[in-house]
């Protein structure tokens, strides 16, 4: 049988140049290309070596016999790196998409190989299939302002805080269980540690109270830490100078939200250009992942794929709406259809209030319309 050759696309996009990024800690291997039909190019570099990058470029576009002002096109995985290599690709006048990992296609036989040569290749076949139309190959995550992104980290420093309080606070309570201490922690209780006693009413041996002073003068800090963290975000919900705490003022008015709750969800979820409740379920990875096949229908529960300091903060705040607005709508819907189940059914119905919460926040920061018989503050 007579073949048909292959012919290249004539799309009008094969005169740029396709550039994919595998990156790693010290050095990064780029993949270029210039079409589905042509084989591709792979280049290893120091990492970060921006004068380095631009040769390698030029010298892509002399060897696929491009010319030197052909648009280049790239794309990398988000990841440690966050999104200073794209705003260094977009002053070159590159056109970059930063991939979310999760949404790449990946092989479902039990084992497959996997290296950074085959990884970039990939990327860079996905990339012009991208490129020509076909939008659903993979995610690409929106990258924020240096201004939006750095607003964020006093909300992230705070919640590692708060983790690091509860390990220092387990740490103690393990130390002091190994003599069968049960004193309670609490503000007095660097004050009462040299008079400490085990089971038997002996003083502790000198090495577990070395370790508990450690520990206690460890989670002091920590706690001073999350004092200061607090006040700063008082302030800045008073001032109300940005539009994250404009926003968090406005949320703050309604009844069960806290100041620090509402000033996470503004700056992580809010200031975001969220066109749809879709969106806003995505981002926070309260979406409903069901199984299908032939006969077989089961639920497989969320997909957890988005911010999980939103999931916690929310999952909180839906016990203490339903605590606090006991007239709203979305109360009275979960204690119809959870309030009178089980434990484990409570605990599934509070997530799915707590999408349902998020959503109804969200159109009431964008739009102002206040969820369902919810109650104001005075």
């Amino acid at each position: 049988m007579q073949q048909v050759p292959h012919q290249v696309e004539s799309t009008g996009t094969e005169s740029a140049l396709y550039m994919a990024l595998e990156l790693g800690a010290k050095r990064w291997l780029v993949a270029f290309g210039v079409g589905a039909a042509t084989p591709s190019r792979r280049h290893d570099l120091p990492a970060g070596d921006r004068a380095a990058l631009r040769e390698t470029i030029a010298d892509a576009k002399r060897r696929f016999g491009l010319a030197a002002a052909a648009p280049v096109r790239s794309c990398y995985e988000a990841g440690r790196d966050g999104f200073w290599i794209h705003r260094m690709l977009a002053t070159e006048g590159i056109a970059n998409a930063v991939v979310d990992s999760a949404s790449i296609e990946v092989s479902r036989r039990a084992r497959h190989a996997k290296t950074d040569r085959l990884d970039a290749d990939k990327l860079l076949r996905m990339l012009i299939r991208y490129c020509h139309g076909e939008r659903a190959v993979w995610k690409v995550v929106r990258v924020p302002t240096r201004e939006v992104e750095d607003a964020r980290h006093a909300e992230r420093a705070l919640t590692s805080l708060v983790a690091e309080r509860t390990r220092q606070r387990s740490r103690l309570k393990a130390l002091l269980a190994l003599h069968g201490v049960q004193d309670p922690i609490r503000a007095t209780f660097g004050d009462r540690l040299a008079h400490l006693t085990d089971w038997a009413g002996a003083p502790l041996p000198a090495g577990v109270t070395a370790r508990v002073a450690l520990a206690w003068r460890q989670l002091s800090a920590v706690e001073g830490e999350i004092r200061l963290a607090r006040q700063a975000q008082r302030r800045t919900v008073r001032a109300a100078t940005t539009p994250a705490a404009r926003r968090a003022v406005h949320l703050h008015q309604l009844r069960g939200i806290r100041i620090g709750s509402a000033l996470m969800l503004a700056k992580e979820v809010f200031v975001r250009d969220l066109a749809n409740r879709r969106q806003v379920g995505a981002l926070s990875g309260f979406v409903a992942v069901p199984y299908q096949s032939g006969d077989l229908a089961r639920d497989q529960g969320i997909s957890r794929a988005g911010i999980k300091a939103v999931r916690r903060v929310m999952v909180e705040l839906a016990w203490v709406w339903v605590q606090w607005q006991p007239n709203s709508a979305l109360t009275q819907w979960y204690q119809r259809r959870f309030a009178t189940g089980g434990p484990r059914a409570r605990r599934i119905g509070i997530v799915a209030l707590a999408r349902k919460l998020l959503i109804a926040l969200w159109r009431y920061s964008e739009q102002g319309i206040v969820p369902a018989g919810a109650v104001l503050r005075g």
